[in-house]
């Protein structure tokens, strides 16, 4: 019987847990929504029970482990998260401790960002490849670093923070107390914001800027230097970060990338004209495959991982 384990990733609005076996095979798969307004304790429930269906499903016997990839920073040692700006009610909450009692069984618990660079180590576009960058582009920006075919945490559990590297000096100020990070120029609502000072519409989403730059006209053309700008933050970014790894492949995920021939360009050149590393070698910058389920991958591989 081939082994498997079962993996949670609990999102801003979805929480979706699959069994996968030890081959990258998804056997089963549950989805639904984050229940964050009817509180902690309702969301606990649901993260349990989708495990625990899973597990009677799919039986103990051949079960590798639970992996959960979860928004924050993960204190390692007691299973605690911090800095979860998308979960207040589980800031140094022993949420692991919770988890476990309730199951009867161990869990490990990883960002959701280094969930899925994991998950594209180990099936998608990084399998090839024991050291690479994942940055996450959405909302704000995450990353997650795989050095040595494992998670680098850092001392702290706070590696990887690749959205809070700064582009811009002096520039935009972000929730974290910096200004001009990455994630201010370059997320979704760093473009829509962009977008709605350019008077390119109302209720703007990413999406909306994406058809405006298809257009031969003056909003087309404001929409394409929208991209231009968050392409080159990203180029400086992934500069900086070939530069500091002088790793073999960077990937990029997450909902901006519909745009890619609108950003890509021009991060691509801007990372060439800042990074000898990144010309002197022979880099990657590609898109991730495995979508909005690498996070699911990854929190699955966990309990192989760390055999």
């Amino acid at each position: 019987m081939t082994e498997y384990s079962i993996g949670l990733d609990l999102g801003g609005t979805n929480l979706r847990a699959a069994a996968i076996d030890s081959t990258g095979k998804m056997l089963d798969k549950i989805a639904g929504a984050t229940n964050f307004t009817e509180g902690r304790e309702a969301v606990l429930g649901d993260m349990v029970a989708a495990i625990q269906k899973l597990r009677d499903k799919h039986g103990v016997a051949g079960l590798a482990g639970i992996g959960a990839g979860v928004p924050g920073f993960i204190r390692m040692k007691d299973g605690f998260i911090t800095n979860s700006n998308n979960l207040p009610y589980f800031e140094n909450y022993p949420l692991r401790g919770h988890i476990e009692q309730k199951l009867g069984a161990k869990i490990i618990l990883e960002n959701d960002a280094n969930a899925a660079a994991l998950g594209e180590k180990w099936v998608g576009a990084g399998r090839d490849y024991d050291d690479l960058v994942l940055l996450t582009l959405g909302t704000g920006i995450g990353g997650g670093i795989i050095s040595g075919g494992k998670v680098l945490r850092g001392s702290a559990g706070m590696a990887g923070e690749v959205g809070h590297m700064t582009v811009v000096p002096n520039g935009n100020p972000c929730g974290c107390g910096n200004q001009g990070c990455l994630e201010k120029h370059a997320s979704a609502t760093a473009v829509v914001a962009m977008g709605h000072m350019l008077h390119l519409g109302e209720n703007l989403t990413s999406k909306d800027l994406y058809d405006i730059a298809r257009r031969q006209d003056d909003a087309g053309e404001k929409a394409r230097a929208i991209w231009s700008v968050m392409g080159e933050s990203l180029g400086i970014a992934l500069a900086t970060l070939t530069n500091t790894f002088n790793f073999p492949l960077y990937l990029l995920s997450g909902g901006m990338l519909p745009a890619w021939e609108f950003f890509a360009p021009r991060m691509i050149e801007v990372t060439r004209q800042r990074s000898y590393a990144s010309r002197a070698t022979d880099t990657k910058i590609e898109q991730a495959a495995l979508g909005g389920e690498a996070g699911l991958f990854g929190a699955a591989y966990l309990p192989w991982s760390q055999k």
